[in-house]
């Protein structure tokens, strides 16, 4: 039949009533063409009725009553029966029915209507002729919603999920060759193009974002394999070319490198760069998402040695071709494909893709021996030229195009065609697991099928080898953020591929056979000898390779992954000292190192590698050394040595065990080389450094600290010495937690002293308190630092520095050297009339209040340079207060004699103090009154009162007042209010 149609009943639920629903489906050679259901479902798959009446049609046909066409079951009646037929049917449905049952009468009545130009009439259930179209039903409509709305979504609750299945559904499609696959993908890339944000992104010049770059690349790649479709027909492709002209020809369509114009104008490609290989970026054509399928469109499948290669595993030369040269076949007769690799592997992608599995991998085991064979050519090559590259140190020789990052993924597309032919399809293997991932998958090795002798090979070890030599491939690192990442980010996608697999003896083999051909492939692998300056680095793909051959062949391991730990772009150009990523900022001006936007990421990885050889190494002193050296060679930043001395530090001291020495050591030593290259850096994390480097020292020995304490000068600063390492190596934990004798604590503490007045002789501002501190113990030294303190007092320390070291001599039982630093710390002081909250007045009165309990001596000595530097009425009225208050010289210092009388300020010293009090309060009202508002009015009276309370202390200080206030009266008589106030507090 042509049309199905029936009702189902879908049963109530516990919210739900039961619902019945009319189902109509019209089909047509085996597909769905159109389906029509009363539950109005909205999306681009069939709703649950209509798959329900489908399957109960394909399960119970004899169930299903088969009738005529509705012609004709027709023919078969009489004119009565047709009148009552088409009442009956009016009246069944007269609502719908009834205006379309009146046109067509009035069209039938009207002699010249179209209706009567034909013959016979249209019927729906007796299916199409035989040259119509026939496909799957496909609701356009729908398609073009739901894409539309999961790209305003911008790629959040999970709409760019939702659009990778459509993605998956177009493949499948393509994959059951339904000929709605390039259509539904047609309809996805239109709105895709009418995205607003396109045109947004490109008026700012920002990239696209990430989640959206990748859908982007998803569909270029897509395209190219529905262009490479080896069965489509001439009009189809020469349609998809001139769509994907007019999408790539419009503005907002994205570039194939990445972003629109975010890229600063790249001047170094237009200076003459090291590098041949950066043309000037004007000159390039315009590469846009499109271009590799537009591309594609010029390729055939008609070559008749591709015909061969794909149609037959028996398919090798004639034995006696086999001597010489050939470009179809290698020396064992196996047919070779030599197509530029990543246009080859976009063939056996369409072909996978297309649903021709055993092709696609036909195909690929002709790439694969293609590959071989170029390997073994450019051993051959390298033999000849080794000599000279190894004295240059460098090539120039590199594969422009990297087969990992590449935008149609060769390397992925080889590893897939060939596992997917290796996978144990286990029963329940659609089960997710527990924790909601899917199973890892299970491969076995199948044979290769192949017209000669049985090569005892498998299409998992042909696998594991086309993964590892496209890993391995030497290339430039490619120009612009995006493209930089994608090679970073499909690295780490092959390689999590890789560790699905479980590496048994053959794969072991194969590995080892391939990572050897790797480090002897001079300029060819990215692993040989000489690479290129701008060479993508391996460190990511060497850590993979160092872990999987570590149980099975540990020099190889090692010897490979010491090769890999280079990153010439940082050797050549390096300025030297700490070079704290200068590369980070990615600056307009020519820079001597290449625009490299992942160099974090790669010296993360980097570290990476040295981190899992650090840790396989411990225990082995010899290796330990060897990891060690290639760190210190190679690595540039400070804080990724430091986080692998901390990494060494964390594995050396385990929780439940004993300490490793030698991997202390390795830690110790990498500590002191981010020392020695942060010293003269700034640093934020400087501090947290030093305190760790001290704790690593604890670990390793007294013999480590006494040595870092000894050559503290190439390591730390002054300051850092004193207050941080010394001040550590002499607490009471570290005493405790190394259990020291008492000549191994007087070596450290003879250690901290020594260090001690060095940095105090180097920087006695910042390190004379700390090393009186830590020389409190030794008469001598204490002494010493003493000394140093008073020859640097006059000329390099601040009053506040002088007043902290005067208290501390204090409190340590030393007044006279207290008062002794307190007298040169006022000479450097000055305290204005106004600054009557100055953070030094509580240190004036400290240094009063000593001399004034030392004697009279003292309190004179310093009340000169009181006088002399703080011209602020308020502290001096306060200082002579507090010095009537009681009699000097209550120290009690002995072998002296106090008479215990009050001192009176009608003598000196106070006489002096009490003048200069007076005199400052005369000056600050002058100042004051130059420009008093009315507001503070109140607040000067009260200054007043306090003022004649210190006029009162001399014998005449009443009259001295009163012409104080007389004076005032005179000279500013204009404000009249002010002076009204005045009259009314003091007459």
């Amino acid at each position: 039949g042509f049309h199905l149609s029936g009702t189902v009943t879908e049963p109530a639920t516990a919210t739900e009533p039961e619902m019945t629903y009319k189902v109509a489906i019209s089909f047509d050679r085996c597909k769905i063409t159109s389906v029509t259901c009363g539950c109005g479902n909205k999306d681009i798959f069939y709703c649950a009725h209509v798959v329900a009446l489908s399957l109960y049609r394909i399960r119970k046909p004899d169930q299903v009553k088969l009738r005529l066409p509705i012609s004709e079951t027709l023919f078969q009646m009489n004119r009565d029966q047709l009148q009552k037929f088409v009442q009956y049917l009016i009246t069944a449905h007269h609502t719908e029915v009834l205006p379309t049952a009146q046109k067509l009468a009035d069209e039938i009545l009207s002699s010249n209507s179209e209706i009567n130009q034909v013959h016979g009439a249209p019927d729906p259930t007796a299916g199409a002729s035989i040259d119509d179209e026939n496909c799957w039903h496909l609701d356009e409509e729908q398609v073009r919603e739901q894409v539309k709305l999961f790209l305003s979504q911008g790629g959040y609750y999970g709409s760019g999920k939702q659009l990778n299945s459509m993605f998956a559904k177009v493949r499948e499609m393509l994959r059951m060759r339904d000929s709605n696959g390039a259509r539904m993908l047609t309809l996805i890339t239109e709105q895709f193009m009418a995205d607003p944000r396109l045109s947004l992104w490109r008026q700012q010049g920002t990239g696209i974002t990430e989640k959206c770059r990748q859908l982007w690349d998803e569909l270029g790649a897509l395209w190219v394999c529905v262009v490479l479709n080896p069965h489509c027909k001439l009009e189809e492709k020469s349609c998809w070319l001139r769509q994907l002209r007019k999408w790539g020809e419009m503005d907002v369509c994205p570039l194939e490198d990445g972003n629109y114009g975010n890229e600063l104008p790249n001047i170094t490609n237009a200076l003459t760069q090291s590098s041949g290989h950066s043309q000037d970026s004007l000159a390039r054509p315009r590469r846009t998402v499109f271009t590799r399928a537009i591309e594609g469109c010029d390729l055939h499948w008609q070559d008749s040695h591709l015909q061969r290669i794909i149609s037959s595993d028996f398919y090798v030369s004639p034995s006696y071709q086999r001597e010489g040269e050939s470009l179809l076949f290698n020396s064992q007769g196996q047919p070779l494909w030599l197509e530029h690799v990543p246009t080859a592997c976009a063939r056996v992608d369409a072909l996978r893709s297309h649903g021709y599995p055993r092709e696609a991998l036909r195909l690929t085991v002709a790439i694969i021996n293609t590959l071989r064979l170029q390997q073994q050519r450019q051993l051959e090559i390298y033999k000849h030229q080794k000599k000279e590259l190894l004295q240059r140190g460098a090539t120039t020789i590199t594969n422009l195009e990297g087969w990992v990052g590449h935008p149609l993924n060769p390397v992925g597309c080889l590893f897939l065609t060939l596992t997917e032919a290796c996978r144990l399809e286990e029963e329940n293997c659609l089960e997710i697991s527990d924790t909601g991932d899917s199973k890892p998958p299970v491969y076995q090795h199948v044979p290769v099928a192949t017209g000669s002798q049985d090569s005892g090979e498998s299409y998992l070890s042909l696998a594991l080898e086309v993964a590892l030599m496209g890993m391995g491939q030497q290339r430039v690192m490619p120009e612009g953020l995006y493209a930089q990442d994608k090679v970073c980010r499909n690295e780490e996608q092959i390689i999590a591929r890789l560790q699905d697999l479980e590496l048994d003896p053959v794969l072991v083999q194969t590995l080892r056979k391939q990572c050897i051909l790797l480090l002897e492939g001079g300029p060819f692998s990215g692993l040989g000898e000489v690479i290129h300056r701008e060479s993508v680095p391996m460190h990511t793909f060497a850590k993979y390779l160092f872990s999987a051959l570590l149980p099975h062949d540990a020099d190889l391991a090692y010897k490979l992954a010491l090769r890999a730990m280079r990153l010439p772009v940082l050797e050549t150009t390096a300025p030297s000292g700490d070079v704290t990523h200068p590369h980070h900022l990615v600056s307009v001006v020519p820079s001597r190192y290449p625009r490299w936007f992942t160099l974090g990421h790669l010296e993360s990885q980097q570290c990476e590698l040295a981190s899992t050889m650090l840790t396989a190494a411990k225990g082995d002193m010899l290796r330990l050394r060897t990891v060690l050296e290639a760190i210190q060679k190679n690595i540039h930043s400070s804080s990724l040595i430091f986080k692998l001395a901390q990494d060494a530090f964390k594995i050396a001291t385990p929780a439940d065990s004993n300490s490793d020495t030698t991997l202390l050591n390795v830690a110790l030593e990498l500590g002191l080389q981010v020392m020695r290259m942060t010293l003269s850096t700034l640093n934020w994390r400087r501090r947290e450094m030093v305190r760790w480097l001290v704790t690593c020292a604890t670990e390793v020995g007294v013999r480590a600290l006494v040595s870092i304490l000894q050559s503290w000068y190439s390591l730390f600063t002054p300051t850092e010495a004193t207050s941080i390492v010394a001040a550590t190596v002499m607490s009471h934990n570290t005493i405790l937690r190394l259990s020291l004798d008492y000549p191994q604590r007087e070596e450290l503490a003879s250690c901290a002293r020594t260090l001690a007045l060095q940095c105090a002789m180097k920087d006695p501002q910042n390190c004379a308190l700390s090393a009186l501190t830590l020389c409190e113990k030794d008469h001598i030294a204490f002494e010493t630092a003493y000394q140093i303190v008073i020859d640097a007092a006059s000329t390099g320390m601040t009053y506040t520095q002088l007043f902290t070291i005067a208290r501390y001599m204090e409190h340590r039982g030393y007044p006279l050297r207290a008062f002794k630093l307190a007298s040169l710390a006022m000479t450097h002081l000055n305290l204005a009339y106004n600054q009557d909250t100055h953070p030094a007045i509580n240190d004036v009165l400290w240094a009063c209040a000593l001399s004034h309990s030392l004697g009279k001596n003292e309190l004179a000595a310093i009340i000169p340079l009181v006088v002399k530097s703080v011209h602020c009425a308020t502290v001096l009225s306060d200082i002579l207060r507090r010095c009537t208050m009681t009699a000097p010289g209550l120290a009690g210092i002995p072998g002296r004699r106090n008479s215990g009388k009050l001192m009176s300020t009608d003598k000196a010293p106070l006489r002096q103090l009490l003048d200069a009090t007076i005199s400052a309060y005369i000056n600050t009202t002058h100042s004051r009154l130059t420009h008093i508002s009315p507001r503070h009015y109140g607040e000067f009276i009260e200054f007043l009162s306090k003022a004649r309370e210190t006029f009162l202390l001399a014998q005449d200080g009443h009259i001295q007042f009163a012409q104080f206030i007389d004076n005032l009266k005179q000279i500013y008589k204009g404000k009249k209010k002010l002076m009204l106030l005045v009259r009314e507090r003091f007459g």
